[in-house]
């Protein structure tokens, strides 16, 4: 009985050690972004001539008006070039985009994903360019998004991301996805950012130097999380990845149940297996050769997604707070409430810092309603992840 008491004593004290760390990961870096102060950058660059990366599949709904939106930038026509790469396309919006001063390539494979369309473009494009930008078919650039990259690249930059912002806020649902982008943009941008480390990429609104992005996309496999295993290898070869955060560029949430799972599922799968896949080297290379900002990549993967940490925080204190009232805790664990109780409210203390003052609203606050549902929804989610990175999962958009 006593060595099953010690077995539950370490498993209470690794779980409970896990969320604190967690934790703590999240609320030192929220207070770096206080601190957070962007490049300076000069106004005076040559223009440099920019590709605009478009990957989209079947993305009928909303790719035109995008496209239209992406060719008005205040930026000199003749030194970008709008690049839509269509993927099952419907033959009317390929005529629609006929009628646009963008240039259209056509891909279709067996299994559709973003890293082979991106492949296939560059394959396909000739090697004119200076920088590459990568958007998300449902994304638009503010009118000056060409000209900060621009600029931003006359510091030496070679790979630096953008501020994504949420383009529409119109259900609970993706009330929270916007707030969730934003605290992302703190902590993982600003915070890291400000502290010496790298910015975290998210998918789209990236910009890199072309040749760089041509020879590194040709060497990425991934069906899912392409931009994860991209940002891990860069990090990991020695490249800094900088913030951008005042060229904005707008990205539609997800608004619905089903689509913020499948999309979940595909993120939680992702994180994990690169997660695995990078441990050893993270660590052999912070050990070798110091290389402190792969391994604060590697250690981001291993972080429980921050809905989950919030939710299960809570129910951990809740559990070892109605047990202390029913019982003497101290003759069965090795914690009392108040320990989760601490982790929980240093949580919320994070998101606080991390939340943009504009979402501090009532309709944010009726959107809280819908935490405990998406929490479940998550949670379940972590039984559901085989297979997950093996096969592509669309979000559709422009519902």
């Amino acid at each position: 009985m006593q060595y099953i008491r010690l077995l539950f004593h370490f498993i209470e004290i690794l779980l409970y050690s896990y969320f604190l760390l967690s934790t703590l990961y999240v609320f030192i870096f929220a207070v770096c972004a206080l601190f957070y102060k962007p490049a300076k950058i000069s106004s005076n660059q040559p223009f440099r001539k920019i590709a605009v990366l478009i990957p989209g599949y079947k993305e009928d709904k909303v790719i035109v008006d995008v496209a239209r939106q992406s060719c008005q930038q205040n930026y000199p026509s003749s030194y970008y070039d709008i690049i839509v790469i269509a993927d099952s396309f419907r033959p009317d919006t390929l005529e629609n985009l006929a009628l646009l001063p963008v240039k259209v390539v056509e891909v279709s494979f067996e299994v559709s994903t973003k890293t082979k369309a991106l492949n296939t473009a560059m394959n396909q494009l000739s090697t004119e360019y200076d920088i590459a930008v990568i958007l998300d078919a449902d994304n638009i650039m503010e009118p000056d998004f060409l000209n900060k990259i621009n600029e931003a690249f006359g510091t030496g930059a070679k790979i630096l991301q953008a501020h994504r912002i949420a383009k529409n806020t119109n259900t609970p649902i993706a009330i929270l996805d916007a707030v969730s982008e934003e605290m992302n943009n703190t902590i993982y941008r600003k915070g890291h950012r400000a502290a010496g480390l790298s910015s975290a990429l998210i998918g789209s609104g990236m910009a890199f130097d072309y040749t760089l992005f041509k020879e590194r996309i040709a060497e990425i496999q991934a069906i899912g999380g392409f931009d994860k295993e991209l940002e891990l290898t860069l990090l990991r070869d020695g490249y800094t990845i900088e913030y951008l955060d005042d060229a904005i560029v707008a990205d539609e949430k997800v608004h619905k149940t089903e689509v913020f799972q499948n999309q979940r599922r595909r993120w939680l799968s992702a994180q994990f297996v690169y997660a695995g896949r990078f441990i050893i080297p993270g660590v052999k290379l912070l050990v070798t050769k110091g290389k402190l900002d792969f391994f604060n990549k590697v250690v981001q993967q291993l972080i429980l997604p921050r809905l989950l940490l919030l939710g299960v925080s809570f129910l951990f204190t809740l559990l070892y707070f109605i047990g202390s009232l029913l019982t003497d805790l101290t003759d069965i664990t090795a914690l009392n409430y108040q320990c989760w109780l601490g982790s929980l409210l240093l949580l919320s203390i994070s998101f606080a810092i991390a939340i943009p003052r504009s979402y501090l609203n009532r309709r944010t606050f009726k959107a809280l309603l819908s935490l405990p549902r998406l929490f479940i929804t998550m949670f379940l989610l972590l039984f559901k992840l085989k297979g997950a990175n093996k096969r592509f999962i669309h979000t559709e958009h422009g519902e």
